[in-house]
């Protein structure tokens, strides 16, 4: 059984670097049509190198905050490509390591609006435009299940919301649109890692792995792929840990 995803449409969200440019990629290798947002990162290869492969590729700006300009973008990927099968919730980020006790109400609202409201607003908007048999993938963490580290308290809370919105979108849109999640643990090649992540403490999250080694985007990509699948058609409301046998507790 192979992977095959031709004259199917999908959206990255933040598509141009790390996990999301690994995923638009891996979505082109199997035949789709990929459309991915920025907002930061303009300044990227992954349109050209979908588009290289043969496929067809927008690269749109969008403030994934902002639902307006979701509405409009996910309205624009449906006039270029004629529908949306496949939606990739990947946007997101830690922001900066915050304290309780330091957190402002900016703060606390800014990192929950880019990992959780995020994908809510994009998921409204991409039902309208997405055919039966639509696939939605949600990207949380690890961080959801272990609580996270020192200042992630906000990042933590939305990343286990993904995991929530996850499965209260697949009892809604079921039967037509599966619903399901990636949970990554440490994802090396990503932004994330290199700003957030001390190099030790890389090396112990890579030690409490049982395969004993850091994840990559290729790995979080083939998880999705299969999810974006007709070879998970039976799956959704389900969480696929990522992760090479971290240690959860």
């Amino acid at each position: 059984m192979q992977i095959d995803l031709t004259g199917r449409t999908a959206v990255v969200t933040g598509g141009n670097i790390g996990i999301g440019r690994g995923i638009a990629i891996a979505l082109a290798e199997s035949g789709a049509d990929v459309a991915v947002t920025y907002h930061q990162h303009a300044d990227s290869d992954t349109a050209a190198s979908i588009q290289a492969l043969g496929r067809r590729a927008l690269a749109l700006r969008v403030d994934v905050c902002d639902s307006h300009e979701v509405d409009r973008a996910m309205a624009a990927v449906a006039d270029a490509f004629g529908h949306i099968d496949i939606l990739i919730n990947n946007a997101g980020g830690l922001v900066a390591r915050v304290g309780l006790r330091e957190m402002t109400d900016q703060h606390w609202g800014r990192v929950i609006d880019l990992n959780l409201s995020s994908a809510m607003y994009c998921s409204r908007a991409v039902v309208r435009h997405m055919r039966a048999h639509g696939r939605i993938v949600n990207v949380s963490s690890l961080a959801a299940r272990t609580g996270g580290g020192v200042g992630t308290v906000a990042y933590v809370s939305a990343k286990a919301g993904l995991i929530g919105l996850t499965r209260a979108l697949a009892k809604e849109l079921g039967p037509d649109i599966t619903v399901n999640c990636v949970a990554p643990g440490l994802v090396l090649q990503t932004p994330f890692h290199e700003a957030f992540t001390p190099a030790a403490d890389q090396q112990a999250m890579v030690d409490a792995t049982l395969v004993k080694r850091p994840g990559l985007p290729v790995d979080i990509a083939g998880a999705v792929l299969f999810l974006a699948s007709d070879l998970s058609s039976f799956i959704t409301g389900a969480v696929v840990d990522v992760n090479g046998g971290a240690d959860f507790s």
